[in-house]
């Protein structure tokens, strides 16, 4: 639970803000260099009730921040709200694709994908094309009731 990339799809979108709030605090002179760890500490703490026993396993994992890539984390959790309105509209329009998943049929997918997404191209911009395909601007209830619906039960909400 401690590295990004090795973390779940419930927990990696929180693995994003933390990221995402840390620099910021650094951007607006909030947040020192040398405070940096213990800040992360903090947050992970507060995020997921867990300590890095290391700068390694908290602040040090990913190497975004060492190659210069600042502001980037913020577009993986953009990716997943993005993948969870299409596929849920894809499910509104194909019917029930687990049971086509589970018989080996992905062409219906797809031919959805290819029409509604890929051909697209770069003809939209992400807000209008998500706005087209799903009826509605970005937003996280696709996302949110993909993550209920998955792991509701298991965690009581």
């Amino acid at each position: 639970m401690f590295i990004r990339t090795e973390s779940d799809e419930a927990t990696y979108n929180l693995h994003i803000l933390l990221r995402f709030e840390m620099e910021r605090a650094f951007f607006s002179g909030d947040l020192g260099v040398d405070d940096i760890p213990a800040a992360w500490n903090e947050k992970f703490t507060k995020y997921f009730g867990i300590t890095p026993a290391n700068d390694k396993d908290g602040c040090l994992q990913d190497i975004h921040w060492s190659a210069g890539l600042i502001g980037y984390f913020p577009t993986y959790s953009l990716g997943n709200l993005y993948a969870a309105q299409f596929f849920a509209k894809a499910r509104a329009d194909l019917g029930d694709l687990d049971a086509m998943f589970a018989r080996g049929e992905f062409a219906p997918l797809l031919e959805w994908l290819q029409n509604n997404i890929h051909r697209q191209g770069r003809r939209y911009r992400a807000g209008d094309l998500v706005k087209r395909v799903t009826g509605k601007p970005l937003g996280s209830e696709a996302l949110m009731a993909y993550m209920n619906a998955k792991f509701g039960e298991l965690y009581g909400f």
